[in-house]
């Protein structure tokens, strides 16, 4: 569980800093190179996940799918400087629960 944890936390950090540096460059008017640096990152997000022990890659992209909104949030109170209200807190444990549930319910 500690590993697919720490899957979850470096794959999100891949997509969202990668996808941040894209923005950074396309909107932002950064140099090229963030976003050459950016699609490396995003290309290393598309293979973290292969490193789980889930069986399923719909179910798997679709927890990491709620781990990337926990953490979107927490990247743009860092990062951006904006503090979520209670309804980002709100659903962003919602999106907990719901990884929860779909990734470690008993199964047959």
């Amino acid at each position: 569980m500690v590993y697919a944890f720490i899957l979850f936390i470096f794959a999100g950090l891949a997509e969202i800093g990668g996808g941040y540096l894209v923005w950074l460059w396309l909107r932002e008017g950064k140099p090229y190179w963030y976003g050459l640096i950016g699609s490396m990152i995003l290309i290393l997000y598309g293979i973290i996940p292969t490193f789980q022990s889930f069986p399923s890659f719909g179910r798997v992209y679709a927890a990491y799918g709620g781990v990337f909104i926990i953490l979107s949030v927490l990247w743009g109170w860092v990062i951006d400087k904006k503090t979520p209200d209670t309804y980002d807190w709100i659903g962003a444990i919602i999106c907990l629960v719901g990884i929860s549930i779909m990734l470690w319910a008993p199964r047959n």
